[in-house]
């Protein structure tokens, strides 16, 4: 027998290393899988949005900027047709599955009940869905039609079909997102995760091609067809898992919407809805009263704004189905300490990117850049990450309540919508997007003392029982 030790390998080195290195990352970071695809594809996202802000300023005319971004604001009015379903769709998803598993070939094994309703969960999203795809192209074609029409400005700007197109891809996608909400609460939210990284990825690259080839305000609907084609060739990829529960006879075991769901979901709505108020309203708001040029500043600087955003939040956003299995189990204490963390992680993520974004500003105008006068001056453009630092926190809580099941928050969400929209069209129509930002930031302040106020309080009720 030979004592000669065993050879130690660079890769044998590498394997234990690399292993220490990704238990770091998901123990300080909280980077899990779901969250590390869900960050990559927002951090492309907002990779994507500099490259994408570039040819905008390349390729657009100020003008064609403002319609650009205000294409985004009217298409966001799908949310009045969306009701919260999305997010609700995922919750339930999520309770049911605790109780069953999903087999590699995708058969479902577990309790027969939960079987039923999670089937039911399926079946009822797809019917709305469907004839809420099309209520959605038939309100936003003749809407932005009328909007566009009416407000149409010096500037001869060439719109009429991409907003056809931009309409049309935007009811697509509307008609396919819910069931990829309704999979991320069976359990696939880092395959979910990944998806929307190639998502993003296709639909940035074809944009690009829009813009670059001289067909700019088709770079919308471009995007919208790059993510249609990714989630239909995706959802194929399961078509076992959905026929199945899409056939499945659920019996008496159904789940009643009206009296187990509405009371929760139509809360739901009234946020959502509310939140086109408080995000979407600002580029119509300025592109009316204060011309193309304007609006398109405020554009630019809200895509900026919402790319920090979006990455910020996903180390909350993707724990709502982790959420819903532990409430479920009512692992109270595990729920809290998953949640204190991600929040932490996402507050410090949400600080950096502001922080960044605002001194790049400041560093472009101080440099005299021609690329600066597509943004916001500095000063707002500072109050406008404020404003997003906070709503950081804001969606945190609520995604921790509304994985109880409950919406607490509703008048929260509605009294803070209509406040917001007052203030736009009034202090928007006389001072601008200055005036937007200022009055909205401290409406912000208000509505975050008031959100905290409730989450404490349902909290502490909510899990003494």
């Amino acid at each position: 027998m030979s004592d000669a030790l065993p050879e130690v390998t660079e890769t044998a080195l590498k394997i234990p290393r690399f292993a220490a290195m990704r238990h770091w990352m998901r123990r300080v970071l909280g980077i899990d899988h779901a969250v590390g695809f869900t960050v990559l594809a927002r951090a492309w996202a907002s990779a994507a949005g500099l490259v994408t802000v570039a040819l905008i300023a390349r390729f657009l005319s100020p003008a064609e900027q403002g319609y650009y971004y205000t294409f985004g604001s009217l298409v966001a009015l799908q949310i009045v047709f969306e009701l919260g379903f999305s997010f609700v769709i995922l919750q339930l998803a999520s309770h049911e599955r605790s109780c069953l598993h999903i087999s590699g070939n995708y058969e479902i094994t577990g309790d027969s009940i939960a079987h039923a309703r999670l089937a039911s969960v399926l079946q009822k999203s797809v019917r709305w869905y469907s004839v809420g795809a099309v209520l959605v192209a038939a309100t936003l074609v003749p809407s932005g039609f009328y909007f566009f029409a009416t407000h149409q400005h010096a500037d001869t700007v060439s719109w009429h079909l991409a907003w056809y197109f931009d309409a049309v891809l935007a009811a697509l996608n509307f008609q396919l997102d819910p069931t990829l909400s309704f999979l991320e609460g069976c359990g696939y939210v880092s395959a979910v995760a990944r998806l929307r990284f190639v998502q993003s990825v296709v639909g940035s690259l074809l944009a690009w091609a829009a813009l670059a080839s001289g067909h700019g305000l088709f770079a919308p609907s471009m995007m919208l067809f790059g993510m249609a084609s990714c989630s239909l060739l995706w959802l194929y990829r399961k078509r076992k898992l959905l026929l199945g529960l899409l056939r499945f006879d659920t019996g008496n075991n159904r789940i009643r919407w009206g009296e187990e769901v509405w009371p929760f979901q139509w809360r739901i709505a009234v946020s959502w809805a509310s939140g086109y108020l408080l995000f979407s309203l600002f580029n119509p708001v300025l592109f009316a009263y204060r011309g193309a040029v304007e609006a398109g500043q405020m554009g630019m600087s809200l895509s900026l704004v919402n790319a920090i955003q979006a990455v910020a939040v996903s180390w909350v956003s993707t724990k709502s189905a982790p959420f819903g299995a532990l409430i479920a189990g009512k692992k109270y204490w595990e729920l809290d300490q998953t949640f204190a963390r991600a929040i932490r992680q996402s507050f410090a993520v949400a600080i950096a990117g502001a922080m960044t974004a605002w001194l790049g500003c400041i560093y472009i105008n101080l440099r005299h850049f021609q690329f600066a006068q597509r943004l916001l001056p500095p000063a707002s453009l500072g109050i406008l990450m404020v404003y997003m630092v906070v709503n950081i926190i804001i969606f945190a809580q609520a995604y921790y309540l509304r994985a109880h099941k409950q919406e607490v928050l509703f008048i929260n969400s509605l009294v803070g919508a209509i406040a917001v929209a007052l203030s736009t069209f009034i202090v928007g129509r006389h001072y601008g997007a200055a005036g937007i930002v200022i009055s909205c930031c401290i409406l912000n302040f208000g509505g975050l003392i008031w959100a905290t106020y409730k989450f404490r309080k349902y909290r502490t009720l909510w899990h003494a029982t």
